[in-house]
């Protein structure tokens, strides 16, 4: 039994891309409801312990699983910081289920060819679900504090073996939100302020172009041409004789 489940481990380490990001629980206890897992010893993987890889297992028959995110119901993740999964297991067939260890990678949404990152994997020893039974492991993990915030998707995997033949589930593959370790603000934000300060100077800058082009224009006085006044002398010799004549020398007599 043990050979069996030393050759499965060494087999899912040839495989592996030994990329360890996320960080374990260094002690947590299995919570099991209906009835106790055998044993109780569960070993936890730490830095320094073998990451395992994806396998090509197939599901077992007869056994179902579930993931609740306990504390955090809307699943928000923040870069840099653990976040806890529960993995609900109930073992519906004739023999005992032996978890092996837990795994969980972290992909583009609607595009698991680009793969994000991979979690660190869980293990544990003589952690087994009797028949007819339901066990619950916790999962401990934490993406990487430079991952950009944003929408991608979680693929989680329970890995285990009944009767010495290795078996894979998977509990969850779906959507998380990772957002920025740090506080509310976040390099976008920023990025934004300085965008919009800068918008609303060159804004600042064009209207008052404006206004003094329009107060240009409105000081501007139209010049007027000033020439001599010229006369007609047939007109002068036509008036001769005209009162208008005689008024115009009745003044002048009169500034003498």
């Amino acid at each position: 039994m043990k050979f069996r489940i030393f050759y499965i481990l060494a087999f899912l380490l040839l495989s592996s891309p030994l990329l360890q990001v996320a960080r374990c629980q260094s002690d947590s206890d299995a919570e099991v409801s209906d009835v106790a897992i055998e044993g109780g010893d569960l070993g936890i993987v730490g830095d320094d312990v073998q990451d395992f890889g994806d396998g090509s297992f197939s599901p077992a028959p007869g056994v179902e699983t579930v993931c609740v995110f306990p504390k955090n119901p809307s699943r928000l993740v923040t870069a840099g910081e653990e976040s806890e999964l529960l993995v609900g297991m109930r073992n519906e067939g004739e023999s005992n289920l032996n978890v092996i260890a837990i795994k969980a990678s972290v992909y583009l949404p609607f595009n698991h060819n680009l793969l994000v990152q991979n979690l660190t994997a869980q293990a544990f020893n003589n952690a087994s679900v009797p028949p007819s039974a339901l066990a619950t492991f916790p999962y401990i993990f934490a993406v990487s504090k430079f991952l950009q915030p944003g929408t991608f998707d979680l693929v989680g995997t329970v890995l285990y073996d009944i009767d010495q033949n290795p078996y894979q589930s998977t509990f969850y593959n779906g959507t998380i939100e990772v957002a920025e370790a740090g506080g509310p603000l976040s390099v976008e934000s920023v990025f934004l302020f300085c965008l919009g300060i800068a918008l609303l100077g060159l804004l600042g800058l064009w209207i008052r172009n404006q206004i003094q082009n329009l107060s240009k224009k409105t000081k501007r006085v139209p010049m007027v041409e000033v020439g001599t006044k010229t006369t007609d002398a047939s007109m002068d010799e036509w008036l001769q004789g005209t009162a208008y004549t005689q008024s115009l020398s009745s003044k002048s007599k009169k500034k003498k």
